[in-house]
């Protein structure tokens, strides 16, 4: 399993509409791609918002990533992607 680590900024002025964008575009596109396991997406700090989505592979992580580079949110700009291998994964 491999995790895609999604850090980003959020504009407070358009907060509610970035949520909107993600309850309604974006879990969508994230939760039904390929290899898909779960997903966490972490309540915004100080204007900055990060998500865990984790993948059934390296490649299929990858493939999120890149997809992620193109979505779009009002106000949010996306600050890195990175992929790391789960180490222990615990229920």
């Amino acid at each position: 399993m491999h995790a895609a680590l999604v850090t980003i900024t959020i504009d407070p002025s358009q907060a509610p509409a970035a949520a909107a964008a993600l309850m309604d575009d974006i879990l969508p596109r994230v939760t039904s791609a390929p290899g898909f396991t779960a997903g966490y997406w972490l309540e915004p700090h100080d204007g900055q918002g990060f998500s865990i989505l984790l993948f059934d592979t390296e490649e299929r992580s990858r493939q999120a990533a890149e997809a992620a580079s193109k979505w779009s949110a009002p106000g949010v700009s996306i600050d890195n992607v990175e992929i790391r291998r789960v180490a222990v994964a615990v229920p």
